[in-house]
């Protein structure tokens, strides 16, 4: 089993009428290992302030890599830098695991992540015994929007949890 965690930035709210702009992954294992991905735009719908947070403009957007050639480098670093079953885990699996979900459903036929993700904050929410505790506060790589450094400072945390004592394997 290998913990992969993954952020994403898009150019709208959902994947069947808007894009993925770009997305990061990191081995939580060994955080050297990181993927950065960009995708061309897969609909002609797209929200202007939803693609900001991202940093690119639309016509940045519209010269990034086809996202079926991404996605299969994607998979493939996954294939490569994994031992066992990979899992995703994401600070938001209802927003990033959509993504990633269906851009792997679409263009390589399958999600090695399979049907399922985990939540940060939930793991840190049941080790603080608390439903609302905040976790965001831990990471060290600041929270820039660009998605591997987002990715990082997920990472970050989960090894900051177990060295507080949550039982995960990296």
């Amino acid at each position: 089993m290998s913990l992969i965690v993954v952020d994403v930035e898009t150019d709208g709210q959902t994947p069947w009428d808007s894009s993925m702009v770009c997305f990061g992954a990191v081995l939580v294992k060994d955080m050297e290992q990181t993927f950065y991905g960009q995708t061309a735009p897969i609909t002609d719908t797209w929200n202007p302030d939803a693609l900001a947070i991202s940093g690119f403009s639309r016509e940045q957007h519209e010269t990034f890599m086809d996202p079926a050639l991404t996605m299969q480098d994607f998979l493939l670093w996954i294939e490569t830098v994994s031992s066992g079953r990979p899992i995703l885990i994401t600070d938001n699996p209802a927003f990033d695991f959509a993504w990633i979900n269906y851009y792997f459903h679409r263009y390589c036929g399958k999600n090695p992540f399979g049907f399922s993700a985990r939540r940060i904050g939930d793991l840190w929410c049941g080790m603080k015994r608390d439903a609302f505790s905040s976790w965001k506060h831990l990471r060290k790589t600041k929270h820039t929007h660009h998605p591997v450094d987002d990715a990082r400072g997920n990472a970050e945390v989960l090894h900051i949890m177990k060295d507080m004592g949550l039982k995960i394997k990296f």
